[in-house]
């Protein structure tokens, strides 16, 4: 039988949010460094990229394929996925990095089944935003062993996978 703990996530978490440059600068944009927005976190390719003098004059920040990408604002409030490329966030999402060997896939799962639950509470039901406190603050339930989180979090990612390739097929099948 596993054992749980509850623990707040800002405890054994680092998250921090980026930033946008200066739309008005055109030397800020064109660039190689994938820009990803709120509505881009569970994808593998942006539409925007940065310069390196946009993310040097803005607070953009870089994230890492593997890094929790959570969305906390407007109608992507709550959308949560893990980057499937390097690149640089704006300020609507919170990035989240274990510190202490927890699966990423085990807390994105989490926060993904408990989106309404959040949202409910801290929104209520509205597109108000989410904050980095209230992220921090959230209270996740997680196995004692790291083990055990890392198996959880590999099947729950397996399970996403097929889930994935079954609606591709089921929308190739549609269209023929």
């Amino acid at each position: 039988m596993t054992a749980w703990q509850k623990r707040k996530l800002g405890s054994f978490t680092e998250t921090y949010s980026g930033g946008t440059p200066s739309a008005d600068n055109s030397k800020y944009y064109g660039g190689d460094i994938p820009f990803i927005r709120s509505a881009e976190i569970n994808l593998d390719k942006t539409k925007l990229y940065l310069t390196e003098a946009g993310l040097n004059n803005s607070s953009a920040k870089l994230v890492a394929v593997g890094d929790i990408l959570y969305a906390m604002y407007g109608a992507t409030s709550g959308e949560v996925g893990v980057s499937r490329i390097n690149g640089a966030i704006n300020q609507a999402i919170l990035a989240i990095k274990p510190t202490q060997n927890d699966d990423p896939q085990f807390i994105m799962q989490w926060l993904r089944n408990q989106k309404e639950h959040i949202v409910n509470i801290y929104l209520q039901g509205g597109q108000g935003n989410l904050s980095g406190t209230i992220v921090k603050k959230l209270e996740i339930e997680t196995p004692v062993e790291n083990s055990e989180e890392l198996r959880i979090g590999i099947i729950s990612q397996s399970l996403d996978n097929l889930i994935t390739v079954n609606q591709r097929k089921n929308f190739y099948h549609l269209l023929c």
